[in-house]
């Protein structure tokens, strides 16, 4: 299928602005992972979202987020905002307040909030070894991320050979396009914040519209991975996300 008839973004009309195109939240990197915080920025700048907020909650990872991405908005708070999606975990950031509304990409640390109520859509991207430390350890990829989405009621996207996109109804995808390439530090934080980015800017309201963008999203993380692959060797995260441009043209 060709970009033309599946694209990434959504149709962007002429008297669109930054916060029509979506928002994103993005609460990441800690004093110990620092690097997180930019990689999964990184991803949400490239997302389609056009404004992204930046949880400001130690000064070195705010210090990286706003050297590489000045356009990012600092915020001190989760409460309050007008967020049409969130992303949460990568690096093992303090979360000390729950969003109440928005879009949740929970990823890292931030997976074991999968069960807090919550009344939007709710996803959770983790590897195997995640997955396993949630309860549920992976024998079958297929059976695994559908009992999952049906017992904690969330969209699962299952890294690894062969991503898995399940739903809580059920539906099940497998997105094969990530390579090797991508098993290495950093290339989940990035998908993390490409994710949240991409369901800020398409606006599913049903966890079927919003596993399409899952899908999209993943697709797009793993063709960026090609074609780092092709420049550089071995591959690290950084030349993963200086590549996602490269899948938009």
């Amino acid at each position: 299928m060709s970009k033309a008839e599946d694209p990434y973004f959504p149709e962007v009309p002429l008297d669109a602005y930054k916060y029509s195109k979506g928002v994103v939240g993005v609460v990441a990197g800690s004093v110990h992972f620092p690097g997180a915080a930019v990689l999964c920025v990184g991803g949400a700048r490239r997302g389609g979202a056009g404004y992204v907020k930046y949880l400001a909650q130690h000064d070195f990872p705010t210090h990286l987020v706003l050297q590489n991405f000045p356009d990012v908005v600092p915020i001190t708070d989760v409460a309050g905002q007008d967020v049409d999606a969130w992303v949460l975990g990568s690096g093992s950031p303090d979360i000390t307040h729950f969003p109440s509304g928005g879009i949740l990409v929970l990823d890292g640390s931030a997976m074991t909030l999968s069960n807090s109520a919550h009344e939007g859509i709710t996803i959770v991207t983790p590897h195997e070894g995640e997955a396993a430390k949630l309860g549920y350890p992976v024998t079958d990829r297929k059976i695994t991320a559908l009992k999952m989405a049906s017992e904690l009621n969330v969209l699962v996207v299952l890294k690894g050979p062969g991503t898995v996109i399940a739903t809580p109804s059920g539906l099940v995808e497998v997105e094969k396009t990530g390579g090797r390439e991508l098993a290495t530090a950093g290339t989940g934080d990035i998908l993390a914040g490409l994710m949240a980015s991409m369901m800020a800017a398409w606006k599913p309201t049903t966890f079927e519209e919003a596993a399409k963008v899952a899908v999209r999203a993943v697709k797009a993380h793993g063709t960026a991975g090609k074609i780092a692959a092709t420049k550089s060797f071995p591959v690290v995260a950084t030349d993963v996300l200086a590549a996602l441009p490269k899948v938009f043209l």
